[in-house]
């Protein structure tokens, strides 16, 4: 079962998530595939707690480009687009093959991992990604951005920035023709998400630089937003899968700048003005009910709500943080569909 709360519709009350939903029976494949990734963050984390990048690269499955899978009825070729070598800043593009030639939205896709994990090109996010362009249907640009603890604030952000700006001018170069650019959305998991809202914030303060791209939605998959206090499903959820509190601190220790603690702004978005005097779009925010974020997750929903912005909140309750790389779980299904609703209700309303 998913709750699927408009909360900024004056016809629906404020979502109410379950705060004692136990852990449903996860498939086998699952636990084999969670103790898999912790096998592989034991192996990859040094003494303080940060990632080891060279270890974790030569552990972490990929995937190769140009390719061409095929998702249900729909064949999705990829292939990479290299925006600035000096730096490793790239996107994998994905290409949906649709029965007509009718403009396709773009995705622009930031991968979580707490800004020190992950690639594009990672095999669980070329799978998420693949099946977002068929399931929309949508072009999906992935966007491979330098990593913590040797790229701090703000570098992620820069790069996600200067990757929207070279789509922008590059379009008629590296995208499928039928790429609608006025009709982009940014998206996002974990720390991807928390990319996309600060990229999009930055984009609306600069879109006199900007020609042809105009963004029509957010996509937020379970968000990676905090702050010094302990919420309630934080202190509650200390044996959730995958993430924990201990965790989510080496983060933002190793991503935020030195001496700043979880009330720095990029991690707690809500104590200033933020997207209250730009035109932000509508947001959608996935949020699991047996994620230790959900209550950062919920509070962002509704902070955006408080400023004026329209929000669309998905809510599994039985969803631990990332379940949206383990295809075998039914909230996979749930999560691609969702988005592509979503998608499609702005594109409409727009």
């Amino acid at each position: 079962m998913r709750f699927i709360n408009d909360v900024s519709s004056p016809s629906q009350t404020r979502p109410l998530f379950p705060r004692n939903t136990k852990m449903a029976s996860l498939p086998l494949l699952t636990r084999l595939k969670l103790l898999m990734f912790d096998l592989i963050t034991y192996m990859s984390t040094r003494r303080d707690g940060s990632v080891n990048q060279l270890l974790f690269r030569l552990v972490d499955s990929k995937t190769s480009a140009p390719a061409t899978k095929r998702i249900n009825t729909v064949r999705v070729s990829t292939s990479d687009i290299t925006i600035d070598p000096s730096r490793n800043l790239w996107f994998r593009l994905f290409n949906p093959a649709t029965p007509t030639s009718e403009p396709l939205p773009l995705i622009v896709y930031f991968h979580g991992g707490g800004f020190a994990n992950y690639a594009p090109d990672t095999k669980h996010y070329s799978h998420l990604c693949c099946h977002l362009a068929a399931g929309t249907p949508a072009v999906v640009a992935s966007v491979n951005y330098r990593l913590c603890p040797d790229h701090k604030y703000p570098t992620q952000y820069e790069d996600a920035l200067d990757a929207l700006k070279f789509i922008d001018a590059k379009c008629s170069d590296v995208l499928p023709a039928n790429t609608d650019l006025a009709r982009c959305f940014i998206g996002g998991d974990s720390a991807g998400g928390n990319i996309a809202h600060h990229v999009t914030v930055r984009f609306l303060e600069k879109m006199e630089q900007f020609d042809k791209m105009r963004i029509a939605g957010i996509i937020g998959l379970q968000p990676f937003f905090g702050g010094e206090e302990r919420t309630e499903s934080e202190v509650r959820l200390t044996k959730a899968p995958l993430l924990s509190v201990k965790q989510t601190d080496v983060y933002w220790r190793d991503f935020l700048p030195d001496g700043a603690d979880r009330n720095h702004p990029a991690a707690h978005v809500f104590g200033g003005g933020g997207v209250k005097n730009v035109e932000y779009p509508a947001s959608l925010v996935v949020v699991g009910g047996n994620d230790p974020l959900q209550d950062w997750d919920t509070r962002y929903a509704e902070w955006l709500k408080d400023c004026g912005k329209r929000v669309v909140v998905a809510h599994y309750p039985n969803a631990f943080h990332g379940f949206y790389v383990f295809p075998e779980m039914p909230e996979f299904a749930l999560c691609i569909r969702d988005v592509a609703n979503f998608v499609r209700q702005q594109l409409h309303s727009n």
